[in-house]
């Protein structure tokens, strides 16, 4: 299930996709939101809905990702969701539209590439074990032992999804990369054991308001990531931890304020000759800022664990402890911008037994 708590960020402004499945339609299948409202959309293409948008492929919101809707161009999911943001509900046909609290998400894309790590991605609400592994115990005099990870962490990140596709030994420069960039998602690094995202992908169409230049840059930069727009958005993200008494937030930041923008990832991406396929990740690293209570990750908020957080019920962590949650939210633009991204929210388990 998905948690209704977010309807505002999911107003008409936003459209986002995704992939669901419920009772009434039990194979995943591609969805948007409207406030607390899951539109399956095959089913509006099946009633002609989408007729008016040309070389929308026949099928496409009946497959089990969004991979080839992604891959189309940027011109088809701005019709489609023109279409959406302008029908009225109540219009669609009988059993389309279910309540949030109704329908099961799953992975929005069929990840092809995350830096090698495609098959450690889930989508949110799933639990994570804690890892085993090896490690050097410094109370051992440094000898090398296996376990359970002692220093997990998240990394709140923000993360492309490529649409678009661009065959291997291509190029493209930043300034034409939003071609190849089906829209973004908010992305929990696991201490880089596990990936987890939201559900939702939200459009380029949708954060085109809340575009604004990047930092300066210090020194110029190799031709293929010049940018002299230097677009980047205003969005404003946080991340809590759920203990069993307690709420806390941990860090609040904006992507704004990171260095390289999405256009120059994906230009640098290409730059060495990898391909672009529809629902690879291009993630940004820990957005962070300058700052106490600024940080993206327990790393930088503990400075390494030698200075633990607090949370509000009293406790302490240098690094997560078994049960904790961790939630991760954003919004573009303000509070009332009704364009966010929902949540992305994970349990700690224990690690299991080899």
């Amino acid at each position: 299930m998905t948690t209704p708590d977010y309807s505002s960020h999911f107003s008409r402004r936003n459209i986002p996709f995704g992939i669901a499945s419920s009772a009434a339609h039990k194979v995943p299948q591609a969805v948007t939101r409207v406030e607390n409202a899951v539109v399956f959309l095959h089913d509006l293409a099946s009633a002609g809905l989408f007729a008016t948008v040309a070389d929308l492929p026949e099928g496409v919101f009946a497959d089990t990702s969004l991979n080839q809707f992604a891959a189309q161009p940027r011109s088809t999911v701005h019709a489609v969701r023109q279409i959406l943001g302008d029908a009225d509900l109540g219009s669609f046909p009988a059993g389309s539209v279910e309540d949030v609290g109704q329908v099961t998400m799953h992975l929005p894309v069929q990840v092809g590439d995350f830096i090698g790590r495609a098959s450690s991605v889930v989508v949110s609400g799933t639990d994570i074990e804690r890892p085993i592994g090896q490690y050097r115990d410094k109370s051992k005099d440094g000898a090398i032992v296996d376990g359970a990870s002692k220093a997990v962490d998240y990394e709140m990140e923000f993360a492309a999804i490529v649409g678009k596709p661009l065959a291997m030994n291509q190029r493209v420069l930043a300034t034409d990369a939003d071609e190849h960039i089906f829209g973004f998602v908010i992305l929990n690094d696991w201490s880089e054991f596990r990936h987890q995202h939201i559900p939702w992908v939200v459009t380029l169409d949708a954060l085109e308001p809340f575009k604004v230049p990047g930092p300066d840059r210090v020194q110029p930069v190799v031709k293929y990531l010049a940018d002299p727009e230097n677009a980047t958005y205003a969005v404003a993200m946080q991340v809590e931890i759920l203990s069993d008494a307690s709420t806390t937030v941990i860090g609040r930041s904006n992507v704004k304020a990171m260095y390289w923008t999405a256009r120059q990832m994906a230009a640098h991406t290409a730059s060495a000759g990898a391909a672009l396929r529809p629902g690879d990740i291009l993630a940004t690293g820990t957005v962070s800022g300058e700052g106490k209570g600024a940080h993206g990750c327990l790393l930088e908020a503990t400075e390494g664990g030698k200075v633990p957080v607090s949370l509000d019920d009293g406790s302490t962590r240098a690094f997560l402890q078994d049960g904790d949650v961790v939630r991760m939210t954003a919004i573009a633009g303000d509070p009332a911008s009704g364009v966010g991204f929902g949540e992305c929210v994970g349990k700690l388990l224990p690690a299991r037994p080899i």
